[in-house]
């Protein structure tokens, strides 16, 4: 009933998860092209307003008119009917820790240790996990701090940064866990923006002005780096909360690498889309990005199995199928902490295991499967497995 529960968690936790990142990522999305598409205004009273930019825009059937004012109007009071956008990051940040809670802490046994990497007790993962969300937070702050103004080189090191934790996290978690906890530490990175600086910084711009003090710009140019940052760590965040069912990227022997290309090629991508908003249009960006995934597409490309040598019979596939696999993969899983068989995958029978000969063979040979090789699983077996589907995945022997 507990493992049973706990899928129930999952998918709900899952389904809020993707319902408040839409929101939360459409709308910094939209405020990005806002503000990278603003234009001088074009009234002279405008201006006298204190006007910084303005965008005519049409949708729905109406024309919306958005102007910007960098420390709020002139010669008139600040409304009172101010929406804040900061909800839809704090709601999809709490889910999501309460995801990788409820898979990566309660089955850190499962998914976040792999004892062929490093022998952690579970107790010691899950500091691990929680102390390194907190340390990659104030390390990215303190650049930030210190490099105010600089932004082409704390851009750099904010990469070297993050890559360095990629490596360092595939030497102590499985590479699955690797992976989600790179994506956790750059949202908690873009929520702790959020709550942080962007938010407390607007209430102390909207007490000066209502106030009839002197505005400091200051937490206005803050909160304006550190969105910019946000939108930037987007497209891997995004990538990486889906990479989980994609073992050939996580599961590749040099997996760390392969998340630093595809992180590269989602920062050049929105680098296109945020410069376009200004009128700059650079399609070597776009293109560099896709030739990125390209190249990692053809030298990740699996190698043919040779098929010459001794048969593999059915009856020793399955032999390692019963040892190694149905403890999970059966209608009624037998190993701890599976109330259902993975993905609905079941390995019970001659005719379900050929339905699922591909996947099986590519999940084994990515070592995804067995997760954390939990069961033991040889190299010779993996190896006998793959002989067996390059031999045909024969069924009878």
């Amino acid at each position: 009933m507990e493992a049973y529960l706990l899928d129930w968690a999952n998918l709900l936790l899952r389904w809020v998860h993707l319902i408040t990142g839409i929101a939360w990522i459409g709308a910094s999305f939209y405020f990005v092209m806002l503000d990278t598409s603003l234009k001088p205004p074009k009234k002279a009273e405008d201006e006298k307003r204190g006007v910084f930019g303005e965008l005519w825009a049409v949708h729905g059937g109406g024309f919306y008119c958005s102007q910007k004012f960098l420390t709020g109007p002139k010669g008139e009071p600040l409304s009172h009917d101010l929406h804040w956008s900061k909800w839809e990051a704090y709601s999809t940040w709490l889910s999501g820790m309460a995801l990788l809670a409820v898979i990566y802490w309660v089955g850190a046994s499962s998914y976040l240790i792999d004892r062929q990497v490093m022998d952690l007790a579970p107790s010691a993962a899950i500091g691990i996990s929680v102390a390194f969300l907190i340390a990659g937070w104030l390390v990215y702050d303190l650049l930030c701090r210190t490099l105010m103004g600089r932004d082409n080189l704390l851009a750099a090191l904010i990469f070297i940064f993050v890559v360095v934790c990629d490596w360092v996290l595939h030497q102590v978690f499985s590479a699955r866990g690797a992976y989600i906890h790179v994506g956790a530490m750059l949202g908690t990175m873009m929520v702790a923006n959020v709550f942080i600086h962007i938010i407390p910084g607007q209430k102390r711009m909207v007490e000066q002005i209502r106030s009839g003090q002197p505005v400091d710009p200051r937490p206005g140019q803050i909160g304006k780096q550190r969105s910019v940052h946000n939108t930037y760590f987007t497209l891997p965040v995004l990538f990486i909360m889906i990479s989980n069912h994609y073992p050939m990227t996580y599961s590749h022997p040099n997996g760390w690498l392969v998340l630093v290309v595809l992180m590269l090629a989602g920062v050049l991508i929105r680098q296109f889309f945020v410069l376009r908003h200004r009128g700059q249009v650079k399609w070597w960006l776009p293109a560099a990005g896709a030739a990125l995934i390209a190249a990692l597409i053809v030298l990740m490309a699996p190698k043919p199995v040779d098929s010459a040598g001794p048969q593999v019979s059915f009856a020793e596939l399955n032999g390692i199928m019963m040892e190694r696999c149905t403890g999970c993969h059966a209608a009624t899983p037998t190993w701890e902490g599976f109330a259902q068989p993975p993905k609905g995958v079941m390995l019970e029978t001659p005719e379900q295991i050929g339905q699922h000969a591909a996947k099986i063979a590519e999940t084994v040979a990515s070592g995804y499967m067995p997760l954390g090789n939990l069961t033991g699983l040889t190299p010779t077996e993996k190896a006998r497995i793959a002989t067996w589907f390059a031999q045909g995945a024969r069924l009878r022997d």
